[in-house]
């Protein structure tokens, strides 16, 4: 077992958030929170052309994964070990990205007000990995809206990511550099990384496992 309640997974778009979660709830017979990104009717056309778009599909995204954390609650999921393939609050990244000034300054007051009434994770899992493994993964597993996504925007984007998780403080904090570790197709890969979870700690903990 491991000693988290509360677990999110964290990280760029195609770092396998998604995957870990799933795999970490098989593992440890926990419930399992995705997110439903698919659903977002605004998601295609930002991708297409961002700033017309970003305001839209992000307030889609904001009011949709607090009505997806209220039924958590509601549905009493917490009554065993969860596992979350996002953090709420990562939502002011692609936010702080992507809107202009005025844009921002409406999302922001809508987002404290939803905040306060979000359950915060007792562990976060943010996982990195360079851009060329990102965009790798992303071709990889073919939604057709992301395969022509800009280098350049992913790049921002992850420079955003760890911005925000050189400064997260609301939880203990797992980082785990991905680029020598398949933890999707290598049993021991997975392995090493869950031994992270086992044991409880305070504070910011790196796991960067090298080639070998």
């Amino acid at each position: 077992m491991v000693p988290w309640p509360y677990i999110v997974v964290e990280g760029v778009i195609g770092v396998g958030k998604t995957s870990l979660a799933k795999l970490l709830a098989t593992r440890i017979s926990g419930s399992l929170n995705l997110e439903v990104v698919e659903e977002n009717p605004f998601l295609a056309r930002f991708y297409e052309d961002r700033a017309a778009n970003a305001f839209q599909t992000q307030m889609f995204f904001l009011l949709s994964r607090y009505r997806q954390q209220q039924n958590l609650h509601q549905n009493d999921l917490f009554a065993s070990t969860l596992i979350s393939d996002y953090l709420f609050a990562k939502d002011r990244i692609f936010a702080n990205l992507n809107l202009g000034d005025d844009e921002l300054v409406l999302y922001n007051q809508l987002a404290a007000i939803l905040e306060q009434r979000i359950r915060p994770p007792d562990l976060v899992i943010y996982l990195q990995a360079r851009t060329e493994m990102l965009q790798q993964r992303i071709q990889w597993r073919g939604r057709s809206y992301e395969r022509d996504l800009d280098p350049a925007y992913l790049e921002a984007l992850s420079g955003a990511y760890s911005y925000y998780f050189h400064h997260y403080k609301d939880s203990p904090l797992l980082v785990v550099n991905t680029d020598n570790l398949d933890f999707v197709n290598v049993p021991g890969d997975f392995d090493l990384l869950f031994e992270q979870l086992t044991g409880s700690f305070a504070g910011t903990r790196y796991f960067a496992p090298d080639s070998g």
